[in-house]
């Protein structure tokens, strides 16, 4: 079994392993002809279940036979134009190769001690990232697994920085449209769902500023303290975001943490063209970026960033084992000052103690294409939302919510015979699931006001406006069949 393990003896096996594997991927990809083959969990389950995993094959290429019929067949496939759905997007190559690396060389990013250089690029890419918001030289960050980490940590943040004992008087501000991670981060932290007040929208699903001074100013009034206000900068079902720094007035004046959760409008931060949409994301205490959403990158590669590093601390935790408190130079030459002075933990700022390299996906982006060539294509992707609106504004059909500012679609079918708001709805919802099920096309769903609407999430650049006004037809198409189907029984 030894001969399994990856070292210096078995460095040509491994050569031929991983080479075999990225052939049958890259066969997969350029064979593919649709986003989804439609297979359903009931034909798949027994595919899968019938996998004696006591029983080993033997060899990677006959485990690679195998993972044709278990997932590399049936798999959902984000690189195809025809993916209109949740916020997956295709993933660029530099990426996919820092992927390897890191998964070969397997450093764990929380201590010095085992990750070196690692450690470095990270705190490096944190600085960039921290230097396109806008913040400071002391200003910090970390990595985490993703959006909602992200989120509950900054929360976190915001809670100690409250400094109170009485937990029962915090209060979160957010919108109707953001993130559910928001509630779960009050509830995990000990607050409550309740703690968190929803702060309506206006007509282009941002928040309303006006309504969020007089919550606050009731909460102040209450005896209650605002603990934070949450700003959503690219919401998941609209891509709106929030006034930024109309927010960021208000909670100075209320001592208010604002946090802005820019999961998905990261994007903006490369953006050759649009990062005036962020402005006052620099007036922020921390940050909420989604790497793997519009840079690009494989999942997972996301990261917290702090106007003021030293709020940071409210994660640290020292154990004697792995960040011992009384940390040395480790044999550093005694002339050397700063960050030789004291260990780079990365522990130390972390929810997390393992964690992956995910930051070299987004070194080896930046390195091999630069930034502007990562927001060029998120500029791209946004600009096609807005050749998307203008399909479904002049469609009869279709009933399209706002105009997006990133790169999202919320309609609705509106078929020309039928009334029945409840009718509306279950032709939207079958037409979706039987989209899906064709595997021709997937788009995602959501409510808006309670009723089923549609949505498209736009993330490929491959994708073109013919793309969207054929999947538009096929939509139409289901709900007609589903409608006329309804009429013949009735």
């Amino acid at each position: 079994m030894r001969s399994h393990l990856l070292n210096d003896a078995t460095a040509e096996s491994y050569r031929r392993s991983v080479i075999e594997g990225v052939e049958r991927v890259a066969d997969k990809l350029a064979t593919t002809r649709g986003p989804f083959t439609g297979v359903t969990p009931a034909e798949l389950a027994p595919v899968i279940d019938a996998v004696d995993l006591d029983k080993p094959l033997g060899d990677s290429s006959a485990a690679l036979d195998e993972l044709e019929s278990v997932y590399l067949r049936d798999a959902v496939y984000f690189h195809h134009p025809r993916y209109l759905g949740h916020l997956n997007c295709p993933v660029v190559i530099p990426a996919v190769l820092g992927e390897a690396v890191l998964s070969a060389v397997n450093s764990s990013l929380d201590t010095w001690d085992q990750s070196a250089g690692a450690t470095l690029i990270e705190r490096k890419l944190v600085d960039w990232t921290n230097g396109r918001i806008g913040f400071g030289p002391a200003a910090d960050g970390v990595f985490t697994s993703g959006g909602s980490q992200s989120n509950l940590q900054a929360l976190l943040l915001a809670r100690e920085e409250a400094k109170t004992d009485d937990l029962s008087r915090l209060r979160i501000f957010s919108s109707d449209c953001s993130h559910f991670s928001v509630q779960k981060s009050a509830a995990l932290l000990g607050l409550g769902r309740d703690a968190v007040i929803s702060i309506p929208v206006d007509r282009n699903k941002r928040m309303q500023s006006v309504v969020l001074a007089a919550e606050l100013e009731a909460c102040r009034a209450e005896g209650l303290v605002p603990m934070a206000v949450v700003a959503t900068a690219g919401t998941t079902d609209f891509g709106s975001i929030d006034p930024l720094s109309e927010i960021a007035a208000l909670a100075d004046e209320y001592g208010a943490w604002m946090h802005v959760d820019a999961a998905y409008g990261c994007g903006l931060l490369a953006s050759p063209t649009r990062r005036h949409l962020l402005d006052g994301i620099e007036r922020a205490d921390s940050v909420t970026v989604d790497f793997h959403k519009s840079f690009f990158q494989p999942v997972s590669s996301s990261a917290i960033l702090v106007r003021d590093g030293a709020t940071l601390r409210h994660a640290t935790y020292h154990a004697d084992y792995l960040n011992p408190r009384q940390t040395g130079d480790m044999g550093a030459p005694p002339t050397s000052e700063g960050l030789w002075g004291k260990i780079p933990n990365q522990v130390d700022k972390s929810l997390q103690t393992t964690r992956r390299f995910d930051a070299l996906k987004l070194w080896m982006t930046l390195r091999v294409m630069g930034a502007d060539g990562v927001g060029g294509l998120f500029d791209e992707v946004c600009d096609l939302a807005a050749e998307g609106f203008a399909l479904l504004a002049a469609d009869p059909r279709y009933d399209v919510v706002v105009e997006p500012q990133l790169s999202t679609l919320v309609y609705r079918y509106i078929p020309e015979a039928v009334t029945s708001p409840a009718d509306i709805d279950r032709a939207n919802l079958y037409a979706r699931k039987a989209l899906f099920a064709s595997g021709e096309a997937v788009v995602a769903g959501t409510k808006v006001d309670g009723r089923q609407y549609l949505k498209f999430t736009l993330l490929n650049p491959e994708t073109t406006a013919a793309d969207i006004a054929a999947v538009l037809d096929l939509i139409a198409g289901h709900a007609e069949q589903y409608l006329g189907e309804t009429l013949v029984h009735a």
